[in-house]
């Protein structure tokens, strides 16, 4: 497992206590995996759309070319 520091914004971190503190999380670690693995689930769709999007374009480019 890769270890990443990362500096918070004193509200920020504020808040991710106030998680710990109030039992919805074990620690910040904890909460910084699920909000990163919850932005990734939650983007993983426009990602994929956007990679599409640009693979449709780069085709119709070639094909442009070559004609």
């Amino acid at each position: 497992m890769k270890t990443i520091e990362v500096p918070l914004p004193c509200k920020l971190e504020m808040e991710a206590q106030n998680y710990v503190n109030s039992g919805w999380f074990i620690d910040e670690a904890e909460l910084l995996r699920t909000a990163f693995q919850e932005f990734i689930r939650h983007n993983k769709l426009k990602l994929m759309e956007q990679f599409m999007k640009e693979d449709i374009e780069w085709a119709l480019k070639v094909q442009a070319n070559t004609k």
